[in-house]
């Protein structure tokens, strides 16, 4: 009889996570020498927030003093926290088992798979830090993106962050379950589904853009009260004068991004253990599609 993947000792989930952690960071900065991966590390968030700029001062004439402005810049910049962290759980399976064919030989191995891949998540992070961190100073040096060190709510900003890591982790550990089970090009499950919560969860326009009955979708998505916050800790002045969540105080959004955090990582546990179980009977672990 299998184990449940989730049956874990505290020595063995620590384990698991940290292996996981180093293997997933590996991967990530190996593939070239150390000053490429930094000047890719920099110039690749840079053009991504340009597209942005670029479209924003063509539709606005060049209106960067609007307070629309840094509201959509930072969103857009906190937003990288999303792919990457999601991509970064759910692409270890395709990883493992696609490319590098391991998965199988991890399934054998004394390590808990469902630490192991929120552990691959770690790298994910990190770089997705960097990114963001590059992304917003470029906003303050060259843009008049206004943030101000001693006004911002730091307590807010670290609580929020450490909260969506894990949420967005939790996310991701559904993806790697359906990518389980899915053969064929699921290496584009977590750039789709990003792109669609992009639209619903108000990263660079207030929900109250999208027709009235697509709104509540953006409601029930915890990324959309995380964006909230992380923007009013830094812009807080500017972020609550936008009335999607204007009636809703710091404190009142922190504990609906609790509850469906709580929530959403709830059902990836049993959607993993589901979607874990069915790849082991139909025997999909170590099945290669040459894709």
């Amino acid at each position: 009889m299998v184990n449940s993947p989730f049956a874990v000792t505290r020595s063995e989930s620590w384990r698991s996570f940290k292996i996981a952690a180093w293997l997933g960071w590996q991967i990530t900065s190996n593939w070239t020498d150390p000053f490429l991966f930094a000047v890719y590390s920099i110039i690749r968030p840079i053009s991504r927030a340009a597209i942005l700029v670029v479209m924003y001062g063509v539709i606005t004439h060049g209106n960067f003093t609007n307070p629309l402005f840094p509201y959509i810049y930072l969103g857009n910049a906190f937003y990288t926290y999303v792919f990457t962290v999601m991509n970064g759980v759910s692409f270890a399976v395709i990883d493992d088992r696609e490319h590098y064919k391991t998965l199988k030989y991890m399934y054998v191995a004394p390590i808990r798979i469902p630490i192991y891949l929120l552990g691959r998540g770690v790298a994910g992070f990190f770089t997705a830090s960097l990114s963001v961190f590059i992304t917003i100073l470029a906003g303050v040096l060259f843009l008049h993106v206004s943030i101000d060190p001693l006004q911002a709510n730091w307590l807010l900003f670290f609580i929020t962050l450490f909260i969506g890591v894990i949420m967005l982790s939790m996310m991701g550990l559904v993806l790697a379950a359906v990518s389980l089970l899915v053969v064929r090009h699921s290496g584009f499950l977590a750039e789709g589904v990003s792109g669609v919560l992009f639209l619903f969860s108000g990263a660079i326009y207030p929900l109250e853009v999208l027709p009235k009955w697509l709104q509540p979708v953006g409601f029930v998505i915890p990324i959309t009260y995380w964006l909230e916050l992380m923007r009013r800790s830094l812009i807080g002045n500017v972020a609550q004068a936008f009335p999607t969540l204007a009636h809703s105080s710091n404190l009142e959004l922190l504990a609906i991004l609790v509850g469906l955090s709580a929530l959403f990582g709830t059902i990836s546990v049993f959607v993993f253990r589901a979607c874990d179980r069915l790849a082991r009977e139909r025997g999909l672990i170590d099945r290669t599609t040459n894709y």
